[in-house]
């Protein structure tokens, strides 16, 4: 650093160095104000929350095998059963809860529309859950 004297002869310019003693008194000033607020500004409330298994708990309800024929037969679980007997059995079935679900085998060669008045009886029965039966390797 440059330093003037009282010598009038020696005169110098003006002095052209930052003192940057200060600004670094400052800003570790700033530094420790920092260090120490900032652990207070971070707001967090302790919360048990409760534990959830990942594996739900689902009743499987029974399911009805129905099946129709060619000659176009129904069987209820393997029982042969006749038309008339059939809504009085999907109306029982469709008050039990859980509901049942309702699996159609259908023949290849059976007709569509007596798929579709089981489909149709059965809905308005009121079973909502109703699925077709289908075998992959033909």
């Amino acid at each position: 650093m440059a330093f003037g004297s009282f010598d009038s002869r020696h005169h110098q310019g003006p002095m052209a160095e930052i003192n940057v003693v200060p600004l670094v008194d400052v800003m570790l000033v700033l530094l420790v104000v920092f260090i120490i607020t900032a652990p207070l500004l971070t707001n967090s409330v302790k919360i048990d929350l409760p534990k959830a298994s990942s594996n739900p708990n689902v009743t499987k309800p029974d399911h009805i095998e129905f099946a129709i024929r060619e000659d176009g037969s129904f069987f209820w679980s393997g029982e042969r059963i006749n038309e008339t007997a059939l809504s009085e059995r999907f109306a029982l079935e469709a008050k039990k809860q859980p509901q049942p679900e309702l699996h159609i085998h259908a023949d290849r060669t059976a007709h569509y529309e007596l798929v579709a008045q089981v489909m149709s009886g059965a809905a308005k029965a009121g079973l909502t859950r109703i699925g077709f039966v289908t075998d992959p390797s033909q």
